[in-house]
């Protein structure tokens, strides 16, 4: 599929896409972009996921993770090359940060390799060490830890 026609629509993950949500990531974890996500994995946070649909095929995602009422991340970032710049990534963001604004968190952050991105969405560049609960619940488990090459950026809500 080329990616014309329609823009992509947003809408949160069915189980039914945990493979194609699984598919994306595992594309850019293979160029060392992001981290992997099993399908089972998707399938554990399904409700945390969105997915940008485009004429039925899933051609991106994002998830959110939330760390305390007010601090959430917003995370697997990804879509599919036919579907880049064409704001498919910026409609799953957006999205995203609307779901966080209604259930009250008023600071989001990401770790992006991508701050160009982020930056026109209104992020800023903050030290990773101002998110401890990201640090202790996912990075001690990442390969990348001890070279840790993302960058972390911050919004408010």
């Amino acid at each position: 599929m080329s990616g014309e026609g329609a823009e992509a629509i947003v809408r949160y993950a069915l189980l039914s896409d945990a493979g194609a949500i699984a598919a994306i990531t595992a594309e850019y974890a293979r160029e060392g972009i992001m981290l992997e996500r099993s399908a089972e994995n998707v399938i554990e946070n399904i409700r945390n996921f969105f997915v940008a649909e485009h004429q039925g095929e899933v051609v991106g995602c994002c998830a959110v993770a939330f760390y305390t009422s007010g601090l959430a991340e917003i995370r697997s970032v990804a879509v599919l090359p036919n579907y880049k710049r064409r704001g498919t990534g910026r409609l799953l963001v957006e999205k995203a940060e609307e779901i966080l604004k209604e259930e009250g968190v008023k600071e989001v952050f990401v770790l992006t390799l991508n701050p160009h991105f982020f930056g026109k969405l209104g992020y800023s560049e903050i030290k990773k060490e101002y998110f401890p609960q990201k640090i202790w619940r996912d990075c001690t488990h990442c390969p990348k830890l001890m070279a840790c090459d993302e960058i972390a950026m911050v919004k408010n809500l």
